[in-house]
């Protein structure tokens, strides 16, 4: 008797760990109501490049930058994001424009979003087109179609039915209502609002649009029959690079689906140094970025005081799926192979590792998404869309399997 207690105890025991990590998962939250919930943080120094210390391998997301230590809390995380965004802002984008809910106004009409943000005598009207699955009359939950919000098209880059046919609504914003794809500085539409902020980058300029077009949802939400707890972001190449960003800085988005950002997305500034004829700080569009980001071009990449694994985990604890084309040496894929394994590093710590996913295939066209990756596609929206289940422990990058990202992060064997 005595045995068999003692059997039943160790069983208990060794459930123990797995009740626990996943009573944790179920705490940490898929999304938010609001744009941004880290706290008003306290300023922290932002110096000139020869001043900022030299780092040639990954920032530590977990690390405070006075230096004080680290704390992979989950309570802190807010807080690290409240540092990494005024980095990403200062150094890489320039400040993204908050906005008060008093200052927007939304209709809808023949299935078009309209949202008009004021800003003193200036207004600055975006308009969304809104397409509903086809051949369903309603929704299948009460709050609504859960969305996409694609960038140039309802649903990206990617094929239209993954969407459709599983009951998901397509929102496509036309990222030129607010700065087109090669700005000319100061001329810009949202420059009407923010002339003090001719020196922004588009990447902060579109991010304040997709953030515009949700806060105009919320106001139509039960007239356009979206639900807001189940939104996505997707596009590719560029905006591939837009989506990342947009979910980064908005956590009101659910689920982000970064199609092949290449450089500037999910990639690392210094993995890509290293990599040859590839996007780099130094190649990149300056109309995506403020012009003070070419100083680190080169060697003076490792002063950079962030990387892209940071911007990249600024989504988690919401869900995040990268896609990959090898086929095309300037996105670099290896580059965000190492960064997202450095991302990855936080969902997991959180317990939440089948929060984030990464599909690299080749031997199709850039922004092509070939079949093998359908299910990938559909896993994500299936759970993070749909509240369905499905297997979303998803990393599928062969060709790199033997690239050893750790050296760049020897932090993530730190607990």
């Amino acid at each position: 008797m005595r045995t068999i207690t003692l059997r039943l105890i160790t069983a208990a025991l060794l459930l123990l760990p797995q009740v626990s990590q996943h009573s944790v998962a179920q705490r940490r939250p898929l999304v938010y109501r609001s744009e941004n919930t880290a706290p008003a943080a306290k300023p922290i120094p932002l110096l000139e490049m020869m001043q900022l210390p030299i780092r040639p391998i990954l920032p530590d997301p977990f690390a405070w930058y006075d230096g004080s230590g680290r704390s992979t809390d989950f309570k802190d995380w807010e807080r690290h994001r409240g540092e990494i965004i005024q980095l990403l802002e200062h150094y890489e984008i320039g400040q993204k424009p908050r906005v008060g809910k008093q200052d927007v106004k939304a209709f809808l009409r023949n299935d078009t979003l309209f949202v008009d943000v004021s800003v003193g005598p200036e207004i600055l009207r975006l308009t969304a087109a809104i397409h509903y699955p086809k051949g369903q009359r309603k929704p299948r939950k009460s709050r609504g179609w859960p969305a996409v919000i694609g960038i140039m098209a309802p649903y990206g880059q990617l094929p239209q039915h993954l969407f459709e046919e599983r009951g998901v609504a397509g929102i496509a914003f036309n990222f030129s209502q607010v700065m087109k794809h090669t700005q000319v500085r100061g001329t810009e539409p949202i420059n009407r609002l923010y002339p003090e902020l001719t020196y922004m980058g588009a990447y902060s300029a579109w991010s304040w649009g997709v953030s515009r077009i949700i806060d105009g949802l919320e106001q139509v939400a039960r007239q356009a029959r979206i639900d807001l707890t189940h939104l996505g972001v997707t596009g590719c190449s560029f905006a591939g690079k837009m989506a990342l960003f947009a979910g980064a800085l908005d956590e009101r988005i659910a689920l982000t689906i970064a199609q092949e950002p290449g450089g500037g997305g999910v990639n690392a500034w210094r993995v890509s140094e290293t990599q040859g004829n590839v996007e780099r700080v130094g190649n990149t569009s300056y109309a995506w970025f403020i012009e003070r980001m070419r100083q680190f071009a080169g060697p003076n990449v490792s002063r950079l005081p962030l990387d892209h694994h940071q911007l990249t985990a600024l989504i988690c604890p919401r869900a995040l799926l990268v896609l990959g084309n090898p086929d095309y040496q300037w996105l670099c894929d290896q580059s965000g192979y190492v960064s997202w394994h450095a991302a990855r590093h936080v969902w997991q710590t959180f317990g939440i590792a089948d929060r984030v996913g990464l599909s690299i295939q080749g031997g199709h066209g850039h922004c092509q998404l070939p079949e093998s990756q359908y299910d990938h596609v559909a896993a994500y929206i299936d759970r993070f869309l749909l509240d369905k289940k499905a297997d979303t422990n998803i990393l599928h990058a062969p060709m790199f399997q033997q690239v050893d990202y750790r050296m760049w992060a020897p932090w993530l064997d730190e607990h």
